[in-house]
This record gives structure tokens, sequence and C-alpha cells, in this order.
């Protein structure tokens, strides 16, 4: 953890939601955020300066009324200044229902801060800001890399999610000890958020705001792909275990096919060794998808029984799609055939991404 030096102005006042306000070389921007915050109520303002070169700003505004400004000798990244935001408030803001996160560049204003809090204490859940990224004034940059990752979210993890991107996200107590313990430094850390919310069952809701951008978004340092890669690590991790499988699957396939007796037939052969290879692929790939690839508590008799019960739907379907297709077409003993059967198993490996996720390892809430 970096080193923290802390700056408090005097003051007090009887809003029950702090602000944490990460910044990293802010520009005045942060001074006209600050004063629009407060103006708008809030009277426990919380800036992070995560080991900016130039803080003159900071200067600035550490005195004034109801402000925190804590500070990083060096820079460590928006997930770690978030982290000690919420470390910083759970230790000395126990009076507080829950705290809201917002940028240091006026990208959300003061009138959708206050609206995502009131929802928050209303319903008791966490609320993110949802900008709409229709239209041309919206950044490419920013319209592609939201549009990406909100269908990867919503695809490889199961969340609901229109604006990946948002800064603006109201979150209660309660969640604040496990989004403390969540992995992540930097911008990937906002991801994980949402990935260990999903995990553990915290809900969140969106609602709409005001989509500003300033100077075509130049100040952001999102990157879609780099930035998204703890997603996509998901499904990549599933397709290494499926490919995995499939090369031991193989290799037992070939050892056991020629050590069983030739005098057992060739039907027995081949079905003897089929079986024995699926057994052990399968326990590689189940072992293998509950541990590192979903991360699974489930218990084990429960999700054993149901990947075998897929994986057994699996093998039915890849059967009865590979002959129908080539009943239908007319192709027997061809090399079409293993071109059919190479498009259903892709269209059955997602759909058995997906019941895995939410089926097979998913844990029951008590």
């Amino acid at each position: 953890m970096p080193e923290i030096t802390e700056n408090r102005a005097k003051g007090g006042g009887n809003m029950d939601i702090s602000v944490i306000l990460p910044s990293y070389n802010p520009t005045e921007k942060l001074i006209t955020a600050v004063r629009a915050l407060a103006n708008a109520g809030f009277d426990d303002i919380i800036v992070i300066n995560d080991g900016s070169r130039e803080t003159t700003i900071f200067d600035q505004i550490k005195d004034l009324p109801f402000v925190t400004v804590l500070s990083h000798e060096k820079n460590s990244g928006k997930g770690r200044a978030l982290k000690t935001g919420f470390e910083y408030f759970t230790e000395n803001r126990r009076d507080k229902i829950g705290l809201v996160t917002t940028d240091d560049d006026m990208q959300h204003n003061a009138e959708d801060i206050v609206s995502c809090c009131k929802e928050m204490e209303k319903t008791g859940i966490a609320v993110f800001g949802a900008r709409s990224f229709k239209g041309e004034e919206i950044p490419s940059k920013s319209r592609i890399g939201n549009n990406m990752t909100s269908f990867t979210f919503r695809f490889l993890c199961g969340i609901k999610i229109t604006d990946t991107q948002t800064g603006l996200r109201a979150i209660p107590r309660s969640y604040l000890p496990l989004l403390i313990k969540t992995e992540g430094e930097r911008f990937e850390y906002e991801t994980n958020m949402l990935l260990s919310m999903k995990e553990n069952g915290l809900s969140f809701k969106e609602i709409p705001i005001e989509t500003i951008y300033s100077d075509n978004n130049s100040g952001t340092h999102f990157r879609p792909v780099k930035d998204s890669i703890k997603i996509y690590a998901v499904i990549l991790k599933y397709m290494a275990s499926s490919l995995m499988s499939s090369a031991i699957d193989l290799l037992c396939f070939t050892l056991i096919n020629l050590l069983l007796p030739v005098h057992w037939g060739e039907w027995v052969r081949i079905f003897t060794s089929t079986a024995a290879a699926r057994a052990v692929s399968s326990a590689v790939n189940y072992t293998v998808n509950r541990r590192k690839v979903f991360k699974s508590k489930s218990r084990l008799d429960s999700s054993l029984l149901k990947y075998y019960a897929l994986t057994v739907c699996q093998m039915t379907a890849s059967y009865g799609l590979v002959y129908l297709i080539s009943s239908a077409l007319g192709t027997s003993r061809s090399i079409l055939q293993t071109v059919y059967k190479m498009i259903v198993d892709v269209i059955l490996f997602f759909i058995c991404f997906v019941l895995q996720r939410e089926w097979v390892f998913k844990e029951r809430k008590e």
C-alpha cells in the first residue's frame, strides 16, 4: 500500500454520504467539481491525490470546508486510489451510510451525483450513473470501448450493464469490505468491482444521467482492449481448458486403442477407448473449470452431477445435429461432416460456457 498523507479541513455537516474523488495531474476542473459538490449539499469530500507531479490544485482545495485530501507519494493507479478512499471512509466515517465515487474532470454534474445517492438511499443497493452512447457527439473511442465491454459483460459474465466506463457509483457501506479486498490497482479495478459484486450476489442498478464530454474526451486514460483484459481472460481460460481437455482426450484415446487386445474387435476397442479417454479428459476439464475458470465454491457433488449431465447433453446434441445436417444435405462419409461438426461444436461451446457459469458452477445463496 502506498504511503499516504492527510490534510483535513475543519468543518462538519449532516450529509449521510461521502464523496470519493480520485485525481491524477488534475486541471482547475477539480476545483470546480469540489465547489459544485459542496453547493449541492455534500459535506464530506475525500480527494485522493494519486502521486500528481504538481500539487498546486490540491493546495487550493485542502483548506476548503468539508474537504479531506489524501496523498500518495507516487502514482499507484485509479484502483489503488479508490481503495485508499474506501479504506479511509471505513475507518473514519462510521456515521455515514455509504459513499459515491466521481471523476475530477466534471464528466458528471452534481445533480446526477445527488440523484444516484438518493436512489442508493432508497433501494439499499449500489447505483451507477449510466450515460447514453448514441449520437455523433460521442467520441468514437468511448462509444466503441463501451459497446465492446458492455457486450462482453452481458455474455461472458452475466452482468447487464449499459455504461461500463462510468465513474459515478453510489455504494452502500455494506459493500466496502468486499470491494476493498477486490484485486486490481489500476483501471481494471472498476471492472473487477463488478465481477466481485456478481460473484457475491451484491446487486446494483443504473439510472440515466447526462452525457458530458469535453475536448472529445481527450483526457481519458481508458484503453478499451487492455483495460478489459480481465473480462476476456475468463473466456480465454475456458478455451484453454477445453483445448487442453481435447488434447488429453485424443492422447488417451490413441494410447488405450493401441494397448487393447486386437481380438476384442474394432468396435469394442473404439468404444472402450472413447469412453475411457472421455472419462479422463472430462475429469480434468471439470476440475480446471471449477477451480480456475469460474472459481466456484459450490458443492462438489451438485456441480459434478450437473457437469456430467451437461456433458451428455452436449455430446448428444453434437451427434444429433451433425446427423440431421448430413441427412438433410445428403452428405455421407465426407469431409463436409467434419466441417458441420466444427460449426456445431463452436455454437455448443458458447452455449455450454453460459450454462456452466449460470447453472453448473453457480453458487447458491442461502
